[in-house]
């Protein structure tokens, strides 16, 4: 019955390099067993599938999420730095730059 399978994307990038891997599922399949069953960690030593965090379009998506066909599954790094702390440093930096000039 491999006719009922649907197909799904996962999809992960660094800086330097990005993949997409299609994949052949059954409906509702999760989230986190369509990555395992992606392979994409071969391509990417350093990458954790079963701690990473994962969306769908741009929006958080749990473990237990089934995709539907045609959806793209997107593996999600850590951030390298807080958006609040980087923020606030960036307004510190332009104030002391501006309390100079």
């Amino acid at each position: 019955m491999a006719d009922d399978k649907i197909t799904v994307e996962v999809a992960y990038a660094l800086p330097q390099k990005q993949k997409i891997v299609p994949v052949q599922v059954m409906p509702g399949t999760t989230a986190r067993d369509v990555v395992r069953q992606s392979g994409i960690a071969r391509d990417f030593p350093g990458l954790d599938v079963e701690a990473a965090d994962l969306g769908l379009f741009g929006k958080s998506v749990k473990d237990d999420f089934a995709p539907q066909a045609g959806d793209r599954i997107e593996i999600y790094r850590p951030l390298s730095a807080d958006p609040k702390d980087a923020r606030k440093a960036r307004a510190a930096k332009a104030k002391e730059k501006k309390a100079a000039s």
